[in-house]
């Protein structure tokens, strides 16, 4: 009987340990929707197979990314489209309602931002580096770094409770060089989602097969109509940095160290942003449980 009784017990505290485990909780914020899409959609993609919790954000609405067509019906368009690569990564996807070309990082936009992340009660909130061609990006990038210190300051915006933690704080991948190139901190490997975040990035079809064929002087006649070519077309087109070359073998190899990387398609790259919380590499291993 005493035997039974202590199964039972242990049994118990095993499942309350598994229940008091909460799930992760991220935050992925860009200026525009398909921001987040095109640098976070494969590992964003993964948390959400592992049961975490993860949130795009864009602040703008992407009501001027467009060549014929603009303001409220354009708004209208980019937020169903975002609503649905949300549905096909497993994610929430917020848009706000400031203007697209015209986001500046003012105090107004750093309380939506804080409001946003506290809401969220982050872990890890992703943003852009703020050095990049379109003021949108750079600002979205100074905003979210105005934040990273003041989302656990109780006085600042206190109509929404501080977080009791800094989260980390991680920027996503870009190319360019100045002031100084992106640090590939942390990699994951995303081949086995990379088809969940070419679906994502292709439901912003006033982008992806509209507006940016348009500036890059591409003809209607340039985009393919078959559901997988379109797909296979937006994977060559758009998510070349999601391709692993020769810089990024070298971290790749400190976090899959037993993995063949000639045999690794895809993989996305993030840097540490020195704002927010410093984690060890075994925390990271924690906060991206993708890596054990």
């Amino acid at each position: 009987m005493k035997k039974l009784t202590f199964i039972i017990v242990m049994a118990v505290i095993g499942f309350n340990a598994i229940a008091q485990e909460k799930p992760l909780k991220i935050i992925a914020i860009g200026a525009h929707p398909d921001d987040c899409d095109m640098k976070f959609g494969g590992t964003a993609a993964m948390y959400a197979q592992l049961g975490h919790k993860v949130k795009f954000l864009a602040l703008t609405n992407g009501d001027a990314g467009h060549q014929s067509m603009g303001g409220g019906v354009l708004g209208k368009r980019r937020r169903a489209e975002a609503k649905k690569a949300g549905e096909a990564l497993g994610i929430e996807y917020d848009v706000l309602d400031n203007h697209d070309a015209e986001l500046i990082p003012t105090l107004n936009v750093r309380h939506q931002v804080i409001r946003k992340i506290r809401e969220w009660d982050a872990d890890i909130v992703l943003g852009l580096r703020p050095n990049d061609y379109h003021p949108d990006h750079r600002n979205a990038g100074v905003v979210v770094q105005d934040a990273a210190y003041l989302v656990i300051v109780p006085n600042v915006t206190p109509d929404t409770p501080a977080l009791e933690k800094n989260p980390i704080f991680l920027y996503m991948q870009d190319g360019f060089q100045k002031p100084y190139p992106f640090s590939k901190d942390i990699a994951v490997i995303i081949d086995g989602v990379m088809d969940k975040k070419e679906k994502a990035f292709a439901s912003h079809e006033s982008q992806v097969f509209e507006w940016m064929p348009w500036l890059m002087g591409m003809t209607e006649s340039d985009i393919p109509t078959g559901k997988k070519e379109r797909l296979d077309w937006v994977n060559k087109t758009y998510l070349k940095e999601t391709k692993l070359d020769e810089a990024g073998k070298e971290s790749l190899k400190k976090w899959y160290p037993k993995t063949d990387t000639s045999k690794v398609k895809y993989v996305e790259f993030f840097e540490i942003c020195e704002y927010g919380k410093q984690p060890t590499d075994e925390e990271i291993k924690y906060y991206f449980p993708m890596l054990k």
